[in-house]
């Protein structure tokens, strides 16, 4: 008699990017499938919740679902169990209760595992001992999901009436619309004030000078208003030697930040990358969900832990792994006496770990090779910051010197990294290492020749915009949203036309504007950065079993019906017109000069004349339309390709050389501006180019005869302690030697900032 098969158990995941990772770490036995993200959700038709009812969800399966609904009933009813093994989150535990329901299994007898990392160890693990679905988390993400179903069904209708057709309002999209638009606001209205400063250029040595600042007098420090006043003290200070009247010499440390958690990794990934916070979150996902190796790693990996988090905790495992990390790759010395350890917040849930490696086994460098520059970019800023996280604090020789000169106080500081300490495993700045100070020698008494005193007249500068990581790290010092929605909320408010793109800049449009004043006269809760975050631990309170659903919900529930019948009852008067923004274009069908609007695919000019005339035109970043397109410069140069004309055309990376006879022949050739600058290696002219990314570099005009090149901006000056060439540091407002082993630094002056793109 043949023996019957075994059914296979089943493990279903939410997202279909770890499904071969979790297969391959569970074996024959167990068959893994996904359910792509929800299965259910409130119907699109109709409010789906009934406040009179406890605020009951009428759930239906999301249309396009049926067949995979009917496949995974299919497969767990021949399956011996059936793993829910949805992400470690709010959200996932609510899919995973869906999920029960659909196929027809309780909540407490769910064979529940949730994944921190998706390594052999914890997915084995965490099928080994599963548990019930936690009702309190899904409570905690019905009850936002009701939330904002009932702001967004309620409000948007007002907002058809008396803003645009098609609105839609959102809780959190809302108050972070207004974040953007109060900020843009607080530019307008900015007043520069004048300040003046004062630096007095003291000769240390024959060939080493410092710059000391002015402060005040001996009675405390002095703010200078005006430029009279400051040249009273300037001459003041010319008839008089400068003397050293105090210094101070000290030790002091620097710790390490965090791992990260979500919003500062959004933070640095896009101050350092240029990342969007949504493509932040996709590398992160990819990073977590596993990545081929190949077969000499053992193929699949997860690599970081699970990326929705505002925990700063990490296990005793990844500590102890840290830790041989570091005794082996950087010495003993580098690893602090004590452990660190990192407090999360009083507001964050902590449900997780931080942002870490999964495993110390692969180090970035060693597996480049299986990871695209983006995963590679961020999965190493991830174990950089780790790493030095559990490291030693960096040192520095500290010393502060005062000068006095006709009464008057200047003062100069100078800290020189000692012990790098951590630095040695994530630069978050750039220092010079240097065990010497030039200061130290100077003792009381001390007279310096003055060289030059430097009056300058300065105007405070406004706030800046807002970018992608400005706004996220104001979003969680106030508690709005938590770490799952700061991505989509931005997504969600640059799709709806409330905030647009300037480069890295976040703005507000007219129709965020007259929305959120909207907002704020007829439903002020709901854009409250106060209301908002005590929502959000709410929300928290339900998670932690602290409170319920129903008495959240009915607590809003109840003032909110009155708010909207009031807005509903100044309906009329409350109209907004939107102001219209025309073009430069003329409608060539009708004459008429186009207006600006701005659709899903970004803005385009369109004739104010429809629907008579439905002319529309694509525009690019500029405002400028697609279509005309400049013609190209001339020049007499012929092809090396086929012989004709050469000229010049634009690109984002500057201009090229291209054959006139393109698309059939593809000659072309980058222009490289010169500098002014002579190469340090052979003499001819030095070049700008761009690298990746639009990074610009500078090289030797007669490459690849001559290999000179650089990031930094050289320049014809020489280092008055070597001899050897200056250079504008990338991104900095300094000069440093180019001699590597040369310590020699120097402020400039911003106006006096060249090349400061490099």
């Amino acid at each position: 008699m043949q023996e019957n098969k075994k059914h296979k158990n089943l493990v279903i995941l939410e997202s279909p990017g770890k499904v071969a990772t979790v297969n391959s770490y569970l074996g024959s036995h167990y068959k893994v499938i996904s359910c792509k993200g929800h299965v259910r959700d409130l119907p699109k038709s109709r409010l789906g919740v009934d406040p009179e009812d406890n605020f009951k969800a009428k759930y239906i399966n999301i249309q396009g679902k049926s067949a995979l609904i009917a496949e995974m009933k299919k497969e767990a009813k021949n399956a011996d169990k059936v793993y829910i093994a949805t992400d470690p989150d709010r959200e996932g535990e609510a899919i995973a209760w869906h999920l029960a329901t659909v196929l027809g299994i309780e909540p407490e007898n769910a064979y529940r595992v949730a994944f921190n990392e998706i390594t052999k160890k914890t997915v084995q693990s965490g099928i080994e001992e599963p548990h019930p679905i936690d009702m309190n988390l899904v409570n905690s993400q019905q009850a936002r999901r009701i939330l904002d179903r009932i702001v967004g069904y309620k409000i948007s209708p007002y907002l058809w009436k008396t803003v645009k057709s098609g609105l839609s309002a959102g809780r959190v999209q809302s108050v972070a619309t207004r974040i953007i638009v109060e900020r843009d606001a607080e530019i307008e209205k900015f007043v520069p004030k004048e300040y003046w400063t004062i630096e007095a250029v003291l000769g240390l040595s024959k060939n080493q000078k410092v710059k000391a600042k002015f402060h005040g007098d001996e009675n405390g420090k002095i703010e200078l208003a005006n430029g009279e006043d400051t040249q009273k003290i300037v001459d003041a200070c010319k008839e008089s030697e400068f003397s050293v009247k105090t210094t101070k010499s000290s030790k002091k440390n620097k710790s390490p930040e965090p791992p990260f958690e979500t919003s500062s990794l959004q933070q640095v990934a896009s101050r350092r990358f240029g990342f969007h916070s949504k493509r932040t979150m996709k590398v992160a996902q990819e990073l977590y969900e596993g990545v081929d190796l190949g077969a000499a790693n053992g193929g699949v990996h997860g690599l970081i832990t699970y990326m929705r988090t505002d925990s700063l905790r990490i296990s005793d495992e990844a500590a102890n792994a840290a830790e041989a990390y570091i005794r082996e790759k950087y010495g003993a010395e580098y690893y602090p006496n004590k452990r660190k350890v990192y407090k999360s917040k009083a507001a964050s849930q902590d449900a997780h770990e931080a942002i870490r490696p999964a495993s110390m086994s692969f180090v970035p460098e060693e597996i480049r090779s299986f990871l695209s520059s983006d995963q590679y970019r961020l999965y190493k800023l991830i174990w950089d910051r780790f790493v030095a996280s559990q490291m030693k604090n960096a040192e520095y020789d500290a010393v502060e010197v005062e000068f006095i000169s006709a009464g008057y106080i200047y003062k100069l500081s100078e800290s020189v990294l000692s012990f790098k300490g951590y630095k040695v495993a994530y630069a978050d700045d750039e220092e010079t290492f240097d065990k010497t100070s030039k200061l130290r020698g100077l003792k009381e008494g001390d007279v310096l020749p003055l060289q030059d005193i430097i009056p300058t007249q300065n105007f405070t500068e406004p706030p800046a915009h807002y970018d992608e990581a400005s706004l996220i790290k104001f979003m969680k010092e106030k508690g709005v949203g938590r770490p799952s929605t700061y991505a989509p909320t931005i997504t969600t408010i640059l799709e709806r036309g409330y905030i647009e793109r300037d480069k890295k800049l976040l703005k507000a449009t007219p129709l965020g504007v007259a929305t959120v004043e909207l907002m704020k006269k007829n439903f002020p809760e709901i854009v409250d950065y106060k209301f908002t975050a005590n929502m959000e631990n709410e929300l928290d309170e339900i998670a932690n079993g602290e409170n319920t659903l129903e008495q959240v919900l009915g607590d809003f529930y109840g003032d909110f019906v009155k708010t909207l019948e009031k807005a509903q009852e100044r309906i009329g008067e409350n109209k907004v017109e939107l102001p219209v923004e025309e073009s430069d274009i003329i409608c060539e069908k009708c004459g008429k000069r186009m207006i600006i609007k701005s659709g899903r695919f970004g803005k385009f000019a369109a004739c104010p004349g429809y629907p008579e005339c439905k002319n529309t035109k694509p525009l690019d970043a500029s405002g400028k339309s697609k279509k005309e397109k400049e013609e190209p410069e001339k020049t007499d140069l012929k092809c090396e390709l086929c012989g004709g004309d050469i000229v010049i055309r634009k690109s984002r990376y500057g201009k090229f050389y291209a054959c006139s006879n393109f698309p059939k022949c593809k000659f072309t050739k980058p222009i490289r501006e010169e500098i002014g600058v002579s190469c340090p290696k052979c003499g001819a002219p030095v070049v700008k180019g761009f690298g990746k990314n639009r990074a610009v570099f500078f090289s030797c005009s007669e490459y690849p005869k001559c290999d000179f090149s650089t990031w930094d901006m050289p320049t014809n000056k020489t280092c008055p302690t070597c001899g050897d060439r200056l250079a504008v540091k990338k991104g900095k407002n300094i000069l440093v030697c180019m001699n590597k082993e040369c310590s020699y630094k120097e402020n400039l002056p911003e106006e006096k900032t060249e090349g400061k793109e490099s």
